[in-house]
Parts: structure tokens; C-alpha cells; sequence
């Protein structure tokens, strides 16, 4: 199929793309690496009567660290490619280093963009996960003002954020990475690039030898992604290994809400939830302390 009819604009300025958004409001969208919103108006899922194009718009495509509070920044503009490829991102980021392998195809790696995704919100999606997991804050501006909203509030159910129409995502704020801290990003699909049936978005951090805090965040279970605390606070004060991360899985298994779809049944995810469990917690406590 095509899309429909469409007005297309291509602002060179974030307040004149900040400006077309005021002006259209529900009828307009936001393009900036397509590899989501393309293929939704050409399934007529979506029919937008404008296209904000903001390819053009200088300044949206860096990633900066913050030298006094190591906060990493990654620009609207910034593809999945060159996050994947980004020393920076490596070493202040590593968590989202490791989920770009995982992200569509390399020639859709090289079009979309990570601030794209998290847009979209598509909950089978792996960088909302990494968002929650990081305890990321998104950077939103508008005609009026600039707004701030932690990754927790952000996601609020199937391809729905707290984005209101007049709204753009300048960029994504990751906090400074514990150095004691170590990451992963697992998943099961049906192959390689489709999107997750089952993922988690895991990070441990053990300063002294045991476990102080720990993220588990999961994906393409429910309508968002979702942390599960109870399995979470049972980690902290245990030695990152097998033991506490087979009771972790247990506690994920029975808190753990899933979802049934044409894909997978809600006993399926739940299962998958607490293996992915020990193979992020295990694959994450061998990178303590280790960049990507």
C-alpha cells in the first residue's frame, strides 16, 4: 500500500519545527529517521495530514558528556549506527551500546534513530526498556517552555507517551555510569532483527563485592516496558552470582504481568521473563565495572 495525502515541511530551526507543531497539532508528525512512521502510513495505520521533517535541522545529531556530572546526551538526529559505533556511548553509556546489535537490521540502523524509538514507544521495542532500566530523563520542548520527564512517567501504554502533540524530543538523558556497575541487554525474537517476543534491559551494581542496586527492565510483555521491584530489591546485599540470580528469576516469574498475542502466550513470556532473568543478570555481572 501507499500512504495517503500528506502536507511535507522541512524546517532548517527547532522553534520553526516547534511552530508547525503548535500550528497542526493531532494532524501533524514528526519524521526524523522514518524506519516507524514510514511504514505505519504506508500500512494507512496512520494517516498524518502533515509530515515534520527534521532532518534538516542543525545540532540534534550529537552525543555529549557532560564533563562535571557525566550525564550522556544523545540528540534527536542521532542514528541507531553511529550510538552503536559512539566511543562515548561505549564507555558513559554501555547499556545502550548493547542494545543497538539487537535494533532492526544494520540498513534500518543506518536510517532510525534512537530518540525515534523512544517516541514511538512501540513496548517490544528495546531502547524504552534501556530508558527505564538507566532511569533516563527525556529532554521535551515546546513553543512555550522545555520540560523534563523521567522515563517512568514517560511510557504510558501502547505507542502513547506523555508527548502532547505540540511537543518535540529534543534529546535523552542517561545519568553518569557507576563505575561498579555492569549491563546487558538480552531478548528472544523468532530471528534476528524482528522484534522481541521476550527482552530485559538489566544492569547490576556492585561497589564492594555485593549487590547494592539492580534494574530489571522488561520488554514486549505488557502495553510498556516494566521493572519488577520485588525481584529487584531481592538482589541488593547478595553476591552477584548463580544463587541470587536463580531466586531473582522465581521473583520475576511470580510478579511478572504478560500479555497473550498472535506471537507468544502470556505462560510463554512469563517463562522466558525468568530464563532472559539469569542470562542478563550472569552476562551483566561479568561486565562489573567494564565499559562496552
Amino acid at each position: 500500500m501507499k500512504s495517503a495525502p500528506f502536507h511535507y515541511h522541512r524546517p532548517e530551526s527547532v522553534d520553526a519545527a516547534l511552530a508547525l507543531l503548535a500550528e497542526h497539532g493531532d494532524d501533524a508528525k514528526v519524521l526524523a529517521g522514518g524506519q516507524s512512521l514510514l511504514p505505519v502510513m504506508a500500512l494507512r495505520l496512520g494517516r498524518p495530514d502533515h509530515i515534520v521533517d527534521i532532518g534538516a535541522i542543525a545540532g540534534l545529531d550529537g552525543i555529549t558528556v557532560d564533563p562535571t556530572s557525566g550525564t550522556v546526551t544523545i540528540g534527536a538526529l542521532v542514528r541507531h549506527a553511529a550510538a552503536e559505533s559512539s566511543p562515548l556511548i561505549a564507555e558513559h553509556a554501555p547499556i545502550v551500546a548493547a542494545a543497538m546489535p539487537h535494533v532492526g537490521h544494520r540498513a534500518i540502523r543506518n536510517r532510525g534513530t534512537v530518540v525515534g524509538s523512544i517516541a514511538h514507544a512501540d513496548s517490544a521495542a528495546e531502547m524504552p526498556a534501556v530508558c527505564l532500566a538507566a532511569d533516563a530523563e527525556m529532554v521535551i520542548a515546546s513553543a512555550r517552555a522545555t520540560r523534563r520527564v523521567a522515563a517512568a512517567d514517560f511510557f504510558q501504554g501502547y505507542f502513547t507517551t506523555a508527548l502532547a502533540p505540540h511537543e518535540l524530543l529534543l534529546a535523552v538523558e542517561f545519568p553518569a555510569r557507576s563505575p561498579s556497575a555492569g549491563q546487558a541487554v538480552v531478548e528472544v525474537s523468532r530471528r534476528h532483527g524482528d522484534y522481541a517476543m521476550v527482552g530485559l534491559a538489566c544492569t547490576v551494581d556492585a561497589p564492594d563485592g555485593t549487590i547494592a542496586s539492580a534494574a530489571l527492565s522488561f520488554f514486549g510483555v505488557a502495553a510498556t516496558p516494566v521493572r519488577i521491584p520485588a525481584a529487584e530489591t531481592g538482589l541488593v546485599g547478595r553476591s552477584p552470582e548463580g544463587p541470587a540470580f536463580v531466586e531473582a528469576a522465581e521473583a520475576v516469574i511470580d510478579t511478572i504481568e504478560t500479555q497473550s498475542d498472535v506471537h507468544a502466550t502470556a505462560a510463554y513470556r512469563r517463562h522466558v521473563a525468568g530464563v532472559l532473568t539469569q542470562r542478563g543478570l550472569t552476562e551483566a555481572s561479568t561486565r562489573i565495572g567494564a565499559s562496552a
